[in-house]
């Protein structure tokens, strides 16, 4: 049998374990990636029974269409952004299969298939522009597994809810007091850093940064999933989130390293929701910590500057010994009116090492508001707009200034031309329109200035087309 096996056993055994000794909790609506606007469509059932089992099966596809004209550039380098007019495109199909095991056992397989091609091979931002573009690499379509996982929730003395039949969740009532534990394949995202606004690139905004906190480098392989074990704690207004997810066996790469005590991505996200009035609002923290082996940008700036090895990828030269990562963020955020709402991110990395699964950035803050189309007789549109700024730790910066390259980043070109360091600030804005039942058309702009934290380029201008579709 495969360690894989044997590993997989040891979370259903946690899990068994969890289950015998919970506490009593209350309350609370989770977290997951994947947003909704789907409503029932006639003669198409997506929830039933199968050899006496409740089952349901869900599906989506997206196609996202960007493009940006040539914008200023003094110079570029291995990892720029290209400075010439560029097109970039990714299609995904997902199908959610779902079946309940027992009363309170259900377990979810996401089939998915991708394709698509990203601005500069996904190289020269810290923020990139396209949700999607992690998934993808290339014209050819890909299948593979998203998501394959066990849920199991554990039900105490409390309110009784209804969570209604949508993708990943088979209709089931619910205490507001229970523990949910979840097991197997998934994205980190699904169980942390909810937020009604800005979450899902599918339907809402399309930058990295309104994804989750641009600085929160969470364990997920290069499509932005792991496996792993997670725990909810649903308590009054209070949801406690925890989980252990693995590290791929390389920075950004797509195979996991299944050594699970030693190499590692931590969470914890404690949650409080709240209600002024009738208006839903709530307040998060999340902190995590990475065990990896991963280049300190200390060892790798003096590789650079030891070796006159400007314009190289240094940090491959002195990733020799296991580092740990940390960082801390706060999101809020509030409903003004029954359409219109706010939320905020900021976050922190504490900058020392390479990035290990994300993107290149230290600290972000974003700022936005959805709304939808009530008020002009289109309650099923909706508006979002935003703005971010991204920035870099000391250590990354000398690095780059130095003329080493990162993994997504690095604009040297000579000894004269160096990184001009700037915060890199991205404002983003959409407007989805349904054109019919369950299909959404949308246009997006993004301004982008200092692109990958450098000043002497850019603003860089893109504008996008998306057409998605569920049921």
């Amino acid at each position: 049998m495969t360690r894989k096996f044997y590993i997989l056993l040891l979370l259903s055994i946690i899990c068994t374990f969890l289950g015998a000794s919970a506490f009593a909790q209350r309350a609370g609506s989770g977290a997951d990636q994947i947003a909704t606007f789907a409503a029932p469509i006639q003669d198409l059932p997506t929830e039933g029974d199968l050899f006496g089992l409740p089952v349901n099966v869900h599906g989506q596809t997206t196609y996202i269409n960007q493009r940006y004209n040539n914008f200023t550039s003094s110079y570029s380098g291995m990892n720029s952004l290209a400075a010439q007019k560029s097109m970039s495109y990714t299609w995904s199909g997902t199908l959610f299969f779902g079946a309940r095991l027992a009363p309170d056992t259900d377990v979810y397989f996401n089939p998915e298939v991708i394709s698509g091609v990203a601005f500069s091979g996904l190289t020269g931002l810290g923020g990139f522009t396209n949700g999607e573009a992690t998934k993808s690499n290339g014209l050819n379509a890909k299948f593979y597994s998203a998501r394959a996982f066990v849920r199991h929730t554990i039900n105490q003395e409390g309110n009784k809810e209804v969570l209604e039949n949508e993708a990943n969740q088979i209709t089931q009532t619910v205490s507001s007091n229970r523990v949910v534990v979840t097991a197997g394949q998934f994205s980190t995202l699904d169980i942390f850093d909810d937020s009604r606004y800005a979450k899902d690139p599918r339907v809402q905004f399309m930058n990295w940064g309104n994804m989750t906190y641009l600085a929160y480098d969470y364990a997920a392989d290069a499509r932005g999933y792991s496996t792993g074990l997670a725990g909810e704690w649903y308590l009054d207004h209070w949801v406690l989130r925890t989980s252990r997810m693995l590290a791929p066996k390389r920075p950004n790469g797509r195979d996991l390293n299944w050594q699970m005590f030693n190499t590692y991505g931590d969470q914890f996200e404690i949650e409080r929701q709240y209600h002024i009035g009738e208006l839903p609002g709530k307040v998060s923290i999340l902190a995590y910590r990475n065990k990896m082996i991963l280049a300190r940008f200390s060892d790798a700036t003096n590789y650079v500057t030891t070796n006159n090895a400007q314009g190289t990828q240094a940090i491959n030269n002195v990733r020799t010994n296991y580092q740990y990562k940390t960082g801390v963020g706060i999101h809020g955020e509030q409903a003004l009116t029954h359409d219109l709402g706010i939320y905020a991110r900021a976050f922190t990395s504490d900058g020392r090492t390479e990035t290990m699964s994300f993107t290149e950035a230290d600290n972000s803050i974003s700022v936005g508001m959805g709304v939808n189309g009530t008020r002009w007789a289109r309650p099923h549109d909706s508006i979002g707009i935003s703005m971010m700024q991204n920035g870099l730790s000391s250590y990354r910066r000398s690095y780059l200034q130095a003329g080493g390259v990162s993994y997504f980043i690095g604009d040297y070109a000579s000894a004269g031309q160096t990184i001009s360091y700037r915060p890199e600030r991205v404002g983003e804005v959409y407007y989805n329109a349904i054109l019919v039942k369950n299909v959404l058309a949308g246009l997006n702009f993004q301004h982008i200035n200092n692109p990958a934290y450098n000043a002497a380029r850019g603003p860089v201008n893109i504008i996008s087309f998306r057409i998605h579709a569920e049921f």
